[in-house]
């Protein structure tokens, strides 16, 4: 059964939003994280960089496959998790806690489009 934690936004390519003010934590989700298996890599954009909704940011990869990263909003990166560049495991230890970007949100109306805690566990099955 997968972690999933209320108050957060999601998306169907299972990466996530922690929204705090005008910015976004972007990450991938905990059951992302198990079918990936263990994170090997995770390519990161370049604070200054602009994400758009809907487009791939980065990519994730495993000892299983590699996944492009998805971003549910579109801004400007603020920050980048550069504990994931020596050690990308920590997303299997905690996808939640381990995020990836935080951009700082151009369009909060985004947001509306994307999944709440519960729309999400129905979508996985869970």
């Amino acid at each position: 059964m997968s972690k999933i934690i209320d108050g957060l936004y999601y998306s169907e390519s299972h990466e996530y939003v922690k929204v705090e003010g005008d910015f976004g934590y972007i990450g991938i989700t905990d059951f992302a994280q198990h079918e990936l298996g263990n994170v090997v890599y995770v390519d990161m954009p370049e604070v200054d960089d602009e994400v758009t909704a809907g487009e791939d940011f980065g990519a994730v990869e495993s000892v299983k496959a590699a996944s492009d990263l998805m971003s549910p909003v579109s801004g400007t990166v603020v920050e980048v998790n550069e504990a994931l560049e020596d050690e990308p495991g920590l997303i299997n230890k905690d996808a939640f806690e381990n995020w990836i970007i935080k951009v700082e949100l151009s369009d909060k109306s985004e947001l509306d489009g994307l999944m709440d805690a519960a729309a999400y566990k129905n979508m996985i099955g869970e």
